[in-house]
């Protein structure tokens, strides 16, 4: 079965769009990935100041390789000096689970 990786972000309320304007802009970086499954980026309601980045993979393996290759690649660099982004996020988690049991919406 698939496993779920979760990230767990703590973002202050002056980042959040700066967070998700940087996701959208990410779009596809993930999608070509050997093994990717799913992407969604949830926004906390209300309550909290933590996003969830919920991915989903064929295999831990396939996730490793996308941390260890283009995962890597892309968080590197960023500009120079002023010009390089700083984090949105204040902290980091990492979830993993496997996926045990799965469902889906009834065909009529």
């Amino acid at each position: 079965m698939s496993i779920v990786k979760i990230n767990v972000l703590t973002v202050p309320e002056e980042q959040r769009e700066v967070l998700e304007q940087r996701f959208a802009a990410r779009a596809g970086a993930v999608e070509s990935s050997d093994g990717f499954e799913w992407f969604e980026l949830l926004r906390p309601i209300e309550g909290t100041d933590t996003y969830l980045v919920y991915t989903r993979w064929r295999s831990e393996e396939d996730f490793q390789a996308w941390m260890e290759g283009p995962m890597k690649a892309a968080h590197q660099g960023g500009g120079e000096g002023d010009q390089k982004q700083r984090p949105a996020a204040s902290g980091s988690t990492l979830w993993s689970f496997e996926v045990v049991q799965q469902a889906a919406p009834k065909s009529d």
